[in-house]
């Protein structure tokens, strides 16, 4: 049999445990489980258990990636309204002294754990409050100009969309764009919708799903200017999370009357929906941050503190090789 070494060129790494991120073919030998290891990628997404938020809540607003997430607001029938802000690490969500402002249902929430905004929601009456975090406290600022909740949300802190929403009754279709300082209202959507799944950038959203007089898999692509109607999903469903960019997007959950509370998770490349490996737990009226390939699932009706996180197809992966 040939050694390694001539057919590599190179000898084996010797190592106590494992590479925290092997490359695709990298080869090593693991002194202390004894073990020839090598670097390989996940073949199918996978959701996995994560660490429970401190408050359970639905209605709730998300924003970060999946290992820096944020929490805000949403809805516990005890006490109500929440202005309860919570920070996640990857494993366990930490509760932050300093909640919102204004305790609300039903915001929308863009941008990361250290500079996020969460606009719109439900404290009553749908507000147009818009609040700015700097990864310790949240900062009123300038109002939208239309007061909605159930929004979609989209893009970073001083670059974000809003878009759809209900004032109960309208169903809303109109759009604003934040440029860190103000809103201004653009080209509205082609369908007046609420709680659909949101992904992307101001110049490059994406609106999935949602409630559009009936539950609907309808999608529309925004290019920073007009909105464009685009293949639907595969399953409809409203109040469902969103993550990812426009070209890589994933939607998860929601709700539809029949089966009901969904698991059913799908991926969108830019053109079309292929439905994936399903959640753990059926719910809606959760939050979603992260992207394709590595999404976070949070909160939920019930209401519920689960999370879920989610590993996409081809990530690195650690493999142990035996003799076959």
């Amino acid at each position: 049999m040939a050694d390694y070494i001539n057919i590599r060129g190179q000898s084996i790494e010797v190592v106590a445990s494992d590479p925290a991120n092997p490359t695709l073919g990298q080869i090593w030998y693991n002194s202390t489980s004894n073990t020839l290891k090598g670097g390989g990628v996940t073949t199918a997404g996978a959701w996995a258990t994560g660490g429970n938020l401190n408050t359970a809540r639905q209605t709730l607003a998300g924003a970060g990636i999946q290992t820096a997430a944020l929490a805000f607001g949403g809805d516990n029938p005890s006490p109500g309204f929440l202005t309860a802000t919570e920070e996640y690490n990857g494993s366990t969500w930490t509760s932050n002294p300093t909640g919102l402002n204004t305790a609300r249902e039903f915001p929308a929430g863009t941008g990361t754990q250290t500079a996020a905004l969460g606009f719109g929601g439900y404290t009553g009456s749908p507000t147009t409050a818009t609040e700015e975090y700097n990864g310790s406290t949240w900062t009123t600022v300038n109002p939208m100009s239309t007061a909605r909740y159930g929004l979609g949300g989209a893009g970073i802190q001083t670059a974000a969309l809003g878009f759809g929403g209900t004032q109960d009754p309208p169903l809303l279709a109109s759009t604003e764009e934040y440029n860190g300082t103000s809103w201004t209202s653009v080209n509205s959507m082609n369908t007046a919708r609420e709680r659909s799944a949101p992904a992307g950038i101001q110049t490059a959203a994406l609106a999935a799903g949602g409630y559009s007089g009936s539950i609907s898999g309808a999608t529309e692509e925004y290019d920073g200017n007009s909105w464009t109607t685009v293949n639907s999903m595969n399953t409809t469903r409203e109040a469902a999370g969103g993550a990812g960019i426009q070209t890589a997007a994933l939607a998860f959950g929601g709700n539809n009357p029949s089966p009901g509370f969904l698991t059913a998770t799908e991926e969108y490349d830019g053109i079309s929906w292929t439905s994936t490996t399903s959640m753990s737990t059926g719910r809606y009226l959760l939050a979603g941050a992260g992207t394709q390939p590595s999404a976070l699932a949070f909160g939920g009706n019930g209401p519920t503190a689960a999370t879920e996180e989610w590993t996409g197809a081809g990530a690195p992966t650690t493999v142990t090789i035996t003799a076959s």
